[in-house]
């Protein structure tokens, strides 16, 4: 499968955007998905991952309240929602899937087996 991130940009703190991720290649109903993130600096973190069947979701301590996962089937697409955005949500972010990502460790580690490029989100007034 390949993954087409996009959606990223500036916004003022509070402020929304909408991350899409569309795959191709695969449906992503035969997937995990997960986002993640990378801040300069930073490793890699887990943002908001569901299971193939949406049985199990995690989500950052950070983020809970705050952002939503979301998939149309008809688009091959996965959404990240991020609503009240503050500063320290600035990071590339990247989408994923994984048909079984507790082969390889938990849900929501940044070892799925198929990445899309990043999208940059910049917080900041």
């Amino acid at each position: 499968v390949q993954l087409q991130a996009s959606g990223g940009g500036s916004v003022q703190p509070g402020g929304s955007l909408r991350l899409s991720c569309a795959a191709s290649g695969d449906t992503l109903d035969d997937y995990a998905i997960g986002w993640f993130r990378q801040a300069p600096g930073k490793e890699r973190e887990g943002v908001l991952c569901v299971s193939r069947g949406g049985g199990g979701t995690y989500y950052h301590d950070s983020v809970e309240g705050r952002f939503a996962i979301s998939r149309d089937n008809a688009k091959n697409t996965v959404y990240l929602q991020m609503n009240n955005l503050k500063p320290e949500d600035t990071a590339v972010y990247y989408c994923a899937a994984d048909p079984d990502p507790l082969r390889r460790g938990s849900l929501c580690e940044p070892t799925h087996a198929y990445w899309g490029q990043g999208t940059q989100v910049t917080v900041s007034s």
